[in-house]
């Protein structure tokens, strides 16, 4: 009986033995599985991440030759020895609808940020050496009550965001100048002074109606001019006629003269034109763009439309006989809105290389853009909007780095980008 137990007690110490052997092979087969499944993930993760970042290098290229916005901008000082290039960036409609403004609200803060609208595109913006665009609407005031169409009045932090962005230079005159009367266009001027973004076309006197608004760029003397076929209809007050610049031809060529006077190497006019969603410009605007440049303006950028209108380079002949380069595009398009009409998501980033010569000649040497979409995710609960860098995000869609907008949407954008190409009569 003795002997029989010894054996049990042996059989059994063998076998807790050979279960303590397998266990250990087990445990250290699942430490190596997991350390191979390891070593895979991070090889996958740093893979995904160099080809995100190898792809998003590849479009930064396309504004890699584009210094920083600060360098020389406000400078007076004119380099005459030798030829100074520089990179003009110009931007479609600044809109701002109700839905927008709620995105951007933080319950948490009681305020608004719209910085997380820009971040795909950022980088084109802010290294530019000047950027301008147009506002589409108002900061009337909070007390006022923020509004969407008809009648736009945004919250001010727009106006900060759009500084931190990089944008110079707006454009204030358009159909939407007097939605708060001269009261909300007069508190509008405060804000953009008080973000220090330079405005052009809306006044709060009869003097700043009359001076011309100029910005240096490396020493290179930039007017800025702009106008609006009206007010949708809200009379402009008698006393102050000054407020809002109207396309009035006698009153535009004073203008031009006045920035010749004042020896302007470069002359912008943006003008607030041509027919809502038409992808075509009309009759007036060709007119009024010859009579422009006929006149001595360089680049003419067109606004209003909501949707893309061709552009085009070309050579001017002037009166005294002399010939300049000349650019127009005749709608920008909207930069930020949330329209849904056909075309009114899509728009581009518009960069021009310009050289004044040391004969004083200016040549626009390339016209580059960036196009871009306003995307909108309908399953996020915040921060809906977002800009898309159009290629960018097709490329990391094919590329499996970024599928997060879908098929059906990168399928649409691909559309977009032949869409662009050609309403803007050109070919890629």
């Amino acid at each position: 009986m003795s002997r029989n137990q010894r054996n049990r007690r042996k059989r059994k110490n063998i076998v807790l033995d050979d279960t303590k052997k397998i266990t250990s092979i087990l445990i250290k087969v699942v430490l190596v599985l997991l350390v191979v499944f390891l070593i895979v993930a991070i090889f996958h993760i740093v893979n995904n991440w160099m080809k995100y970042r190898s792809i998003t290098n590849q479009y930064l290229e396309t504004a890699s030759n584009v210094e920083e916005n600060t360098d020389g901008l406000d400078d007076t000082t004119q380099n005459t020895t030798e030829d100074t290039t520089f990179h003009l960036t110009a931007l479609g409609d600044i809109m701002c609808h109700n839905t927008q403004y709620m995105d951007a609200y933080h319950t948490d803060t009681g305020e608004y940020d719209f910085s997380y609208v820009f971040k795909d595109v950022e980088y084109y913006i802010k290294n530019s050496n000047i950027t301008i665009a147009n506002l589409e609407t108002t900061f009337a005031g909070e007390e006022v009550g923020y509004s969407n169409y008809p009648r736009f009045n945004t919250p001010d932090a727009l106006a900060y965001n759009l500084k931190k962005l990089g944008v110079d230079v707006v454009s204030t005159a358009g159909n939407h100048s007097l939605d708060y009367g001269f009261d909300g266009l007069s508190r509008t001027i405060d804000v953009l002074d008080r973000a220090d973004i330079t405005h052009v076309g809306t006044y709060q006197t009869q003097e700043k109606r009359d001076t011309i608004v100029f910005k240096y760029v490396k020493g290179i003397k930039i007017a800025f001019l702009n106008y609006t076929y009206g007010t949708n209809g809200i009379t402009i007050p008698s006393d102050k006629s000054y407020c809002v610049n109207l396309i009035d031809k006698d009153v535009i060529k004073n203008d031009i003269e006045t920035a010749k006077s004042q020896e302007a190497d470069i002359i912008v006019a943006s003008v607030h034109w041509g027919n809502e969603y038409s992808t075509v410009p009309n009759d007036t605007q060709n007119e009024l763009a010859d009579f422009l440049f006929q006149n001595g303006v360089n680049i003419i950028l067109g606004t209003h439309p909501h949707v893309l209108q061709k552009m085009e380079k070309k050579t001017v002949a002037l009166e005294d006989g002399s010939t300049q380069d000349g650019f127009i595009i005749y709608s920008l398009g909207n930069f930020i809105s949330d329209q849904n009409a056909d075309n009114t998501r899509t728009s581009i980033i518009l960069d021009l290389q310009i050289t004044k010569h040391i004969d004083d000649s200016v040549t626009i040497d390339s016209v580059n853009y960036i196009p871009i979409y306003m995307y909108k995710n309908s399953t996020a609960s915040t921060q809906k909007m977002k800009l898309l860098d159009i290629k960018k995000t097709v490329s990391l869609y094919e590329d499996g780095s970024d599928t997060s907008i879908g098929e059906t949407m990168y399928t649409f954008l691909k559309k977009e980008l032949d869409m662009i190409s050609k309403i803007l009569n050109t070919h890629e």
